[in-house]
């Protein structure tokens, strides 16, 4: 069956503009442009379609999916059950954050007693499985089952200010690197300071350091487009600019 632009918009739910910048990123092309100049969709461009909703459901920015998907190795039936259980892992993150409001209301209400441990669980495991999502696979057989399985044990006993400074310092890394952007130097103080705060970071999850595992993850960083895009919203260059400055820092302090 063969769909018009506006019939395809309607089916899938998005809009006829959508489809026309699919298009112009070499995203999602027509089959074939008609007599009349209509651009024609059949069911590959219908399948396509439905992976790409998928991918943005799970919030991958369009770049990456272009670069995915364009990928002559791409396997969509692998990709669809790696969108099953992500959703899966999704759904049981919102049922965890359901539960939490419950256990809070009745805290709040005085039926339940509520440590502050529980209150923050939730999104503890929001962190983890997000993790686990995106680079579980690459971090597992670099670093190992046993040494991802300590640091996501270590995660899941952070105390709530443990957690809160976390979250804050990974602001203050993306703000360092954002300055250091302005300068374009690895060796500056500013990207220094950030080199040096993101060892900190780690630290809430690694239950050990090691230079190498930290000149590893720099490598991880400018090699994989997840970790460049993650970095990249901070600005252009940002992902290299860390990766150099983090070398720059393990050398410093031999």
């Amino acid at each position: 069956m063969e769909y018009t632009i506006s019939k395809l918009a309607k089916l899938a739910g998005v809009s006829t503009r959508t489809l026309r910048y699919y298009d112009e990123i070499n995203l999602l092309r027509p089959a074939r442009i008609n007599h009349s100049g209509y651009r024609i969709y059949g069911q590959e461009e219908i399948d396509r379609l439905q992976q790409i909703r998928f991918f943005r459901e799970l919030d991958v920015d369009l770049v990456t999916i272009v670069s995915i998907m364009n990928d002559p190795q791409f396997d969509k039936t692998n990709a669809l059950q790696q969108h099953y259980a992500q959703l899966v892992n999704k759904r049981s993150h919102i049922d965890k954050l359901i539960h939490t409001l419950e256990k809070t209301i009745a805290h709040e209400r005085g039926e339940y007693l509520m440590t502050n441990e529980e209150k923050f669980n939730a999104f503890k495991e929001k962190m983890i499985q997000e993790n686990e999502d995106q680079y579980g696979v690459e971090i597992r057989q670099k670093y190992g089952e046993q040494t991802i399985e300590a640091s996501n044990a270590k995660l899941r006993g952070m105390t709530e200010k443990e957690y809160a400074d976390m979250q804050t310092l990974e602001k203050e890394i993306f703000q360092l690197i954002k300055q250091a952007l302005v300068l374009n130097d690895p060796h500056s103080d500013v990207a220094q300071e950030a080199a040096a705060k993101h060892k900190e970071w780690l630290m809430y999850s690694w239950s050990s350091y090691s230079k190498e595992a930290h000149a590893g993850l720099a490598e991880i960083y400018v090699a994989d487009e997840r970790f460049q895009a993650y970095y990249e919203k901070i600005g252009k260059g940002a992902t290299e600019l860390l990766h150099n400055a983090i070398l720059i820092f393990l050398e410093k302090n031999k």
